[in-house]
């Protein structure tokens, strides 16, 4: 595993009008590894991967995608250089059945790569089975299944994932951390995970930034940083 960050980002502030929502962040994301960005409700963390993916724009610092500067680059551009973003409510087109909701991760792939890899059903069997099913009849749950299946089409270099256990049954929040683990271990891509769950975060990331009021205020690796210095910012 190379020790080169996928991701770079270095002291990003971020303000709504005259809100600041992100002071100073700054934070690195390594191929073949899991960083999860912990925090309560409303320090910062989803604004944190909208300035990643390009959805909301940065008022100072950074952000770099293996060395090259993503500054004023749109969504859609940060996604055909490698960055596959399954945001908070998934976000899944309703009406498309499960195989147009998996063929929209081809727009960003050149004509010869365009196809569904097999681990999409490996890692999801559902989506196999429902491949014609309209995505709104899909559980919640399965929805999300399919928003990960839909990144994972993309081939990214980056995946960004909002919290994907939100709202999910227990069995398939245990699917869902099957998946990010074998994708961590293809060591192909960064995983910036956020997630309010500190027992499941535990259990997948290999480096941890702590959030509270837009800062960093913890940040470490896994063996190194206390669980207690964690869960005292999310409590509420």
């Amino acid at each position: 595993m190379s020790d080169t960050a996928m991701l770079s980002v270095k002291e990003i502030d971020l303000f709504y009008g005259a809100a600041q929502a992100l002071r100073g962040v700054t934070l690195q994301a390594t191929r073949g590894e899991v960083t999860c960005i912990l925090g309560r409700n409303g320090v910062g963390k989803t604004s944190l991967l909208r300035a990643i993916t390009g959805h909301q724009a940065i008022a100072g610092g950074s952000i770099s995608l293996e060395g090259k500067a993503l500054d004023g680059m749109k969504p859609h551009d940060r996604a055909s250089r490698g960055i596959a973003y399954v945001p908070q409510g998934r976000e899944i087109f309703p009406l498309l059945t499960v195989r147009e909701n998996l063929e929209t991760g081809y727009a960003v792939l050149p004509s010869g790569k365009r196809s569904v890899p097999d681990d999409v059903f490996e890692l999801f069997p559902v989506l196999g089975d429902m491949m014609h099913r309209r995505g709104g009849d899909l559980s919640g749950g399965q929805q999300q299944q399919l928003a990960i299946g839909r990144a994972m089409v993309m081939q990214p270099s980056l995946l960004v994932l909002d919290e994907p256990t939100e709202g999910i049954q227990p069995s398939i929040i245990k699917d869902i951390g099957r998946a990010i683990q074998y994708l961590r271990d293809k060591g192909t891509m960064a995983i910036v995970l956020v997630e309010q769950y500190f027992d499941f975060a535990q259990e997948l990331a290999d480096k941890f930034i702590v959030l509270d009021r837009g800062e960093v205020v913890a940040s470490g690796d896994r063996k190194k940083l206390l669980e207690s210095d964690v869960r005292q910012h999310l409590t509420v």
